[in-house]
């Protein structure tokens, strides 16, 4: 047995309400569209009504989706004011220059020199850097030579005394 009506030739069931009637294209003219008109913004109240807030809505001055002018952005991760142009960055050698015044002097002296040539041509920043690399590449330098003149003899005067023990 069972309990459903009898269903005859003209009984369908209800249209899905997820679906456009049979009879009409989704696509035919007429439709509903989901895109606000076009002189109307999505985000700002309707054109007939004023703004709740006071501010002026779109059909009179100063509208809500305009952003004000902003001026020319600057490089990312830069601060303070942009350079003037190239040859403004510190030269690479002048800094090498006094960091091997420490570790290897004569390389430092070397590199000081290079480092002053290259900043008058080029118009780089560093010379008091490269200036104090060949400063104390030439100190440590000539006390590096020193220091091994004066171990050489000690070692040679110093041998010199003790001939006669064994």
């Amino acid at each position: 047995m069972s309990h459903l009506p009898p269903s005859g030739p003209g009984d369908e069931p209800p249209p899905s309400p997820y679906e456009p009637p049979r009879d009409q294209s989704p696509y035919a003219p007429g439709q509903p569209s989901h895109e606000p008109p076009p002189e109307r913004s999505p985000y700002g109240p309707p054109a007939d009504e004023p703004s709740p807030y006071g501010q002026p809505g779109p059909h009179q001055a100063g509208h809500w989706g305009q952003q004000p002018p902003y001026g020319a952005q600057g490089p990312y991760g830069q601060y303070g004011p942009q350079s003037t142009g190239p040859g403004r960055g510190t030269n690479v050698l002048a800094i090498l220059s006094l960091v091997f015044a420490f570790v290897f002097p004569p390389a430092g002296a070397v590199l000081g020199h290079v480092a002053k040539r290259q900043i008058r041509t080029s118009g780089e920043e560093g010379d008091q850097l490269a200036t104090w690399g060949l400063i104390l590449g030439y100190v440590f330098t000539g006390l590096t030579v020193l220091a091994c003149c004066g171990w050489l003899a000690l070692v040679i005067f110093g041998n010199t005394g003790d001939s006669g023990g064994y």
